[in-house]
């Protein structure tokens, strides 16, 4: 009697509990098979960018060990010899890697600083548009460039702007100057690099900012009217702060690739006049690697790549907390 009062006086305030610890682990592996095989074309969706990602960038990772041995071809991964951190001691001593180095630096600095903003003021321009069919015509034909491969872009760059092209007979029909070398001297490959970029991806980066804009209440717009503010301020005081945080995050997954420019484009611009500072990681590694067959070498400089990003990604990440934003994650 006593054991069954306090069987009904305690009763457990979490039957599901008791339940799911008395379920064996073969019932737990048929119910997951059971909901899997339920929601068996929510999977089948998952699956190809699931397969993408371990085939092309789990899998190989571990090709990631050559950077620390002096790797051959024909003794494969576990027959080369070891040698710990030759290859990364050699990057900070070959002087052609410091130059490299900085080409990358200074190229994804000018990027960050002239094309990234661009988007943004493109999406800040759009909003302001108030007639809908002019702002949807507008949207379709900045967005068009980033449809075009690099390889009929440069093609296009280097038609316009060849001794004999476009651009040099309008500079000597109105300025009467001479033709221009934009492809053949130093400095003039990164200014070309970041003006492609910023034609080519400014349209596409507006669509993010744009959707952050999509999610302001109009009434704030309203309110500020009522009080006075014209278009800067509104634009100052409301549309900005709507999509600091997107800037934030775009700006902190930029850092992360910093040195990253952007193999296709480079490769496609690179002759024998301009390779002292188009020559960046990305086309260094690709020279080689594959050219040269140094696959140590290269795959060490790309491991110390990844490594850079991954470091540039947590500090940013943690600063940008520091002041209040979300961060990435």
């Amino acid at each position: 009697m006593e054991t069954e009062f306090t069987a009904k006086a305690s009763p457990d305030p979490n039957p599901s509990r008791i339940t799911a610890e008395s379920v064996s682990g073969s019932s737990r592996r048929r119910l997951l098979l059971s909901r899997m095989w339920k929601e068996r074309y929510l999977y089948l969706l998952l699956f190809p960018g699931l397969a993408y990602f371990i085939v092309y960038k789990y899998l190989p990772m571990a090709g990631n060990m050559m950077a620390f041995q002096d790797y051959s071809a024909f003794q494969g991964f576990w027959g080369s010899e070891w040698v710990g951190l030759k290859h990364f001691e050699r990057i900070f001593q070959d002087k052609e890697v410091l130059r490299v180095l900085w080409n990358t630096l200074y190229l994804s600095l000018l990027q960050i600083a002239f094309a990234f903003p661009v988007p943004i003021v493109l999406a800040v321009m759009l909003n302001e548009v108030r007639r809908e069919w002019f702002k949807r015509v507008i949207q379709s034909i900045v967005y068009l460039p980033h449809f075009i491969s690099w390889v009929v872009v440069i093609g296009m760059v280097t038609v316009f702007l060849q001794s004999e092209g476009l651009v040099n007979k309008l500079l000597h029909v109105l300025f009467g100057i001479g033709p221009v070398a934009f492809l053949q001297e130093p400095g003039w490959f990164m200014p070309l690099v970041v003006l492609e970029v910023i034609w080519k991806e400014s349209g596409w980066g507006t669509v993010l900012f744009l959707a952050a804009l999509a999610a302001v209440d109009p009434s704030q717009y309203e309110a500020a009217v009522i009080d006075g503010a014209n278009r800067w301020r509104q634009i100052w005081h409301i549309t900005l702060p709507a999509i600091r945080s997107t800037i934030v995050i775009l700006l902190i997954l930029r850092l992360g690739s910093v040195l990253d420019s952007g193999f296709e484009q480079i490769f496609l611009m690179l002759n024998p006049f301009n390779k002292s500072v188009g020559d960046v990681l990305d086309t260094y590694v690709y020279v080689k690697g594959l050219t040269e067959s140094d696959y140590s070498f290269a795959t060490a400089v790309g491991l110390f790549k990844s490594l850079v990003g991954l470091l540039l990604i947590i500090g940013a990440n943690r600063l940008a907390k520091r002041f209040g934003e979300e961060g990435v994650f």
